[in-house]
C-alpha cells in the first residue's frame, strides 16, 4: 500500500502516544490508517459511521490483545473527549490508538485540559506538488492539480467530468454529514450559498460584512459560518501582516480553498490557490514534526502594494512570495517589501516560466522548481 508522506512519522509516535490524524474529507486518511495498521500484527479499525462499529467501540469490545487500534471518524460521538481519556488512561500495557477525523482534532492545544501531553497530533492535506502520487508524472503535475485539484480520486481521475462528479459527491457529504451531525446550522442552503461567494473570491480579501449583506444574513453569522468551513477543513485563512509594517491595513482575510479545483476565477486565482495549498501544507508539517510555529500572512498597505505570501517561522520573517501567472519581471511591491523588511528570502513564483533566475537577492522560479519534492523529513519546509 503507497505511502503517504507523514507515514513514518506517525508510525514513530504511536511508540509513545496516541496519534490523532485531521484532515479534510477523503484526503486520505482512512488509507493513511489502513496502512500504518498493516505494520502491526494485531490490529482493529472501527469507523464511528457504522452503527455497528459504534456498538463495538462504546462497549470497548475491540480485544485487549491488539496492539493497535484505530478510530475513524470518533469526533462524531458527543462525549468522545473523555470516552477516549479513560480508555488511554486504561489501556493494556502495549496497546495503543490512532484517532482520524475530518473536523478540527487540536481542541486538546487549549490550556489546562486533561489531555495535554496525551496524544501527537498530524494534519494531512491532499496530494501536491511537493508530494507528488507515483501514477502522475512530474510534466502533468501543474495541469492536473489546477484542473482536477490534490484530492487522491480526483487528482487520478481520467476527465474533469469525473473529478466535477467525485468534488460534487464530497460535498455533498461534507453538508449532509459532517456539519449537520456537529454544528447547528438552521439553514444548510445558505450556507451552501456562502461557500460558492467565497469560490470566486479566492485572491481577493474577503470583506464578511459586504459578503453579509449580499446573502442578507448578520457579519456575525457570516464570521461563524466562515470558522465552521475552516474547522471542516474545507477553507482555509490568510491574514494581513500588520506588525512592523507601517500603514498595513489589519483586516480583511484571504480564503482559499483546500480543492483547487473548487475554485471559481482564473487561472490567476488558481494559481494562487495552488501555492497557498503547498504553503498551508508545508507549515503544518513544519509544525507537526518539527515543533516549529509557522505563520502564513500576506502583505498589503493603504497605497495599495500586495504581496501573496510571508512566512513567518517563531516570529522570525523567512519569506516573501508572490506568485504571478506568466509575468517573470520583478514585482514591484515585492522589490518594496524585500528593501524594507529584510526577509531572509523573497521569492517570485511563475506558472509560465522560460527559466528560473535570482538577481538582487531574489529568485523568480516555477511553481515545480520551488516546491516538486519538498516535502520530506530531513528538508522540506519553508527555508
Amino acid at each position: 500500500m503507497e505511502r503517504r508522506y507523514i507515514h513514518p512519522m506517525v508510525r514513530e509516535d504511536l511508540k509513545s502516544k496516541m496519534v490523532f490524524v485531521a484532515g479534510p474529507r477523503q484526503c486520505g486518511k482512512t488509507t493513511l490508517a489502513e496502512a500504518v495498521l498493516e505494520e502491526y500484527g494485531r490490529g482493529a479499525y472501527f469507523n464511528l459511521d457504522s452503527a455497528l462499529d459504534r456498538r463495538t467501540v462504546l462497549k470497548q469490545r475491540w480485544g485487549e490483545e491488539k496492539d493497535l487500534v484505530v478510530f475513524d471518524e470518533l469526533h462524531k460521538y458527543g462525549r468522545w473527549k473523555r470516552w477516549l481519556k479513560g480508555v488511554f488512561d486504561t489501556r493494556p500495557q502495549g496497546q495503543t490508538y490512532l484517532v482520524t477525523g475530518s473536523a478540527r482534532l487540536d481542541v486538546y492545544r487549549r490550556g489546562g485540559d486533561s489531555m495535554l501531553g496525551r496524544y501527537h497530533l498530524w494534519r494531512l492535506h491532499p496530494f501536491s506538488l511537493s508530494e507528488l502520487p507515483p501514477q502522475v508524472p512530474r510534466r502533468e503535475a501543474l495541469t492536473r492539480l489546477m484542473n482536477l485539484g490534490g484530492f487522491p480520486e480526483l487528482l487520478l481521475s481520467d476527465s474533469e467530468r469525473t473529478a466535477r462528479r467525485l468534488r460534487r459527491e464530497r460535498m455533498d457529504r461534507v453538508f449532509r454529514e459532517d456539519i449537520r451531525d456537529l454544528e447547528n446550522v438552521r439553514d444548510l442552503s445558505l450556507l451552501r450559498l456562502f461557500l460558492d461567494a467565497l469560490r470566486s473570491r479566492v485572491g481577493s480579501p474577503v470583506t464578511l460584512a459586504k459578503l453579509a449583506g449580499d446573502l442578507e444574513i448578520s457579519p456575525v453569522t457570516a464570521k461563524k459560518w466562515l470558522e465552521l468551513l475552516e474547522r471542516m477543513y474545507v477553507i482555509f485563512t490568510v491574514w494581513p501582516l500588520s506588525r512592523g509594517l507601517p500603514r498595513a491595513i489589519r483586516k480583511p482575510p484571504k480564503v482559499y480553498f483546500y480543492d483547487t479545483g473548487d475554485v471559481i476565477g482564473d487561472e490567476g486565482a488558481k494559481a494562487e490557490n495552488l501555492v497557498a495549498c503547498e504553503l498551508k501544507k508545508l507549515a503544518e508539517f513544519r509544525e507537526d514534526f518539527e515543533g516549529y510555529r509557522v505563520d502564513l500572512k500576506y502583505l498589503r498597505d493603504k497605497e495599495g502594494r500586495e504581496i501573496d505570501f510571508a512566512w513567518i517561522e517563531n516570529g522570525r520573517l523567512r519569506e516573501l512570495l508572490e506568485v504571478r501567472l506568466s509575468d517573470d519581471g520583478l514585482h514591484k511591491a515585492l522589490v518594496y517589501y524585500a528593501e524594507r523588511m529584510k526577509p531572509e528570502r523573497a521569492t517570485q513564483v511563475v506558472f509560465n516560466l522560460r527559466r528560473s533566475y535570482s538577481l538582487a537577492r531574489m529568485d523568480v522560479v516555477s511553481p515545480l522548481d520551488r516546491f516538486c519534492g519538498r516535502l520530506a523529513p530531513e528538508g522540506s519546509a519553508g527555508a
